[in-house]
């Protein structure tokens, strides 16, 4: 059984670790985006927008470091990697504020509900988007924890 469970988690170890850096990424817009929307009285398209930045520098760091794997391996390849993700969480940020702008303005629906459902939408798209076009050349393979050490 333990085995199994073993070859399991080493089989899907890569969306596993997404799936929870994507969990306290979310958390982390969420907690901002609500901070915001309670205490201040901007607009919900700037706290999202602060949100966004916030939670986009986490999930880099993360991303780099706990799910892919990616080791640094010059400034130069580095700032592609960083700019290639930070592209795509820009194109991400389009979707996410088309539909805030549905689910609030269009459908009137509660501010931090579209936000739960936005984020789901954008990690996945932020999950395709990382492992086919920014950490394309990592593999889970090399990283340490790979063979149990």
């Amino acid at each position: 059984m333990i085995a199994q469970m073993k070859k399991l988690y080493d089989k899907y170890e890569e969306v596993i670790a997404y799936l929870f850096w994507g969990v306290l990424t979310t958390a982390v817009n969420v907690l901002i985006f609500s901070g915001l929307h309670i205490f201040t009285n901007m607009n919900y398209m700037i706290n999202n927008f602060i949100a966004w930045v916030i939670s986009v520098l986490f999930a880099y760091i993360t991303n780099k470091a706990y799910v892919f794997h990616s080791p640094s391996k010059s400034l130069l390849s580095d700032l592609k990697e960083m700019s290639s993700f930070f592209g795509g969480r820009v194109a991400t940020l389009v979707v996410e504020w088309i539909l805030l702008w549905i689910g609030i303005t269009l459908m009137h629906q509660n501010q931090i509900l579209v936000k739960i459902f936005e984020n789901i939408v954008v990690i996945i798209l932020n999950y395709f988007w990382s492992k086919w076009a920014v950490f394309k050349n990592s593999t889970n393979k090399d990283h340490p924890n790979k063979d149990g050490e």
